[in-house]
């Protein structure tokens, strides 16, 4: 059995790679983490993905034990070893080892773990038909309490949302926040268009900085397509000509309902393939190779 499970400080197999019972990652959920995605043996967005790691990490006090360059060859190699030529990496700092209590002084070497694996969120149906959405009752957690530009290893506010979408047959929830405004979806941003523009949700509102999120800001930006980061209710999805989710793992996905409504004229709109089509472009031909 190949090692390409990266624990602590070597390469396991799939089953022997394990954490302590003690890691703060897996007793409280203190750590960060990435999603990264790699296609024909190059890591797409390497440093974006690293940048927003570290970023997370300096702000919960966390040290990466490792130089940055050090750690973007070690990602390297759990690729190289892997043997996939297209996937997706799970790439995780916790705070490692220490007692039953919040004292993070008593944590002295932080844990890393990197996982590429191939993981397919969605069938190709969705993408070519669209997907249904609905609105769950549990509400982003507050910028207060927690910033969602940290990506964290607690994702229970997401996994409830989850939770509440599945048990009545969706895939995938939006989620509001306290005042009511729409945030992000459990595991994906969320884009509108209407009259030519497109919409998405600010920051400040709850939805997390995702790198796919940055890159259509970007193609918009190519094609002089007017993008707006605003404040945005449900009244303006469902009244949208098009609606669209994007993150590392599901990419973009077209939305053809929402809550019952149909979106535009229930089929994948045009701006959204287009958009696809680009990004798609875009993947095949970026990326640091491993």
């Amino acid at each position: 059995m190949s090692e390409y499970i990266y624990v602590g400080e070597k390469f396991y197999s799939k089953e022997n790679a394990k954490v302590s019972v003690l890691d703060k990652g897996y007793l409280y959920g203190d750590g960060v983490f990435e999603g990264i995605r790699f296609y024909n043996s190059k890591i797409f967005r390497f440093d974006e993905h690293m940048v927003r790691l570290y970023d997370s990490a300096k702000v919960i006090m966390l040290n990466i034990p490792l130089a940055y360059d050090e750690f973007k060859e070690l990602i390297k190699e759990a690729v190289r070893r892997s043997g996939f030529v297209d996937g997706y990496l799970r790439v995780i700092v916790s705070r490692g080892e220490g007692d039953l209590g919040f004292d993070i002084r008593k944590c002295l070497n932080p844990c890393i773990v990197i996982i590429p694996a191939q993981l397919k969120l969605y069938p190709q149906e969705s993408y070519d038909n669209g997907i249904s959405l609905i609105t769950v009752p549990t509400r982003r957690s507050l910028n207060e309490s927690l910033s969602p530009r940290i990506k964290s290893l607690n994702y229970l506010n997401n996994i409830m949302a989850k939770i509440e979408a599945t048990n009545h047959g969706f895939e995938e929830a939006i989620m509001l926040t306290n005042d009511g405004f729409v945030a992000e979806c459990t595991a994906d941003n969320i884009f509108h268009i209407k009259n030519g523009i497109i919409y998405t949700p600010a920051t400040y509102h709850g939805a997390l900085e995702g790198i796919t999120r940055n890159l259509i800001l970007e193609i918009a930006e190519k094609n002089k397509i007017k993008i707006v980061e605003t404040s945005i209710v449900r009244y303006d999805l469902y009244t949208a000509d098009e609606v669209f989710i994007t993150g590392t793992a599901a990419e973009i996905l077209p939305v053809i309902n929402i809550d019952s409504r149909v979106i535009g004229n229930g089929k994948p709109g045009t701006m959204a393939s287009k958009l696809i089509e680009e990004f798609r472009n875009i993947t095949r031909n970026e990326g640091e190779p491993v």
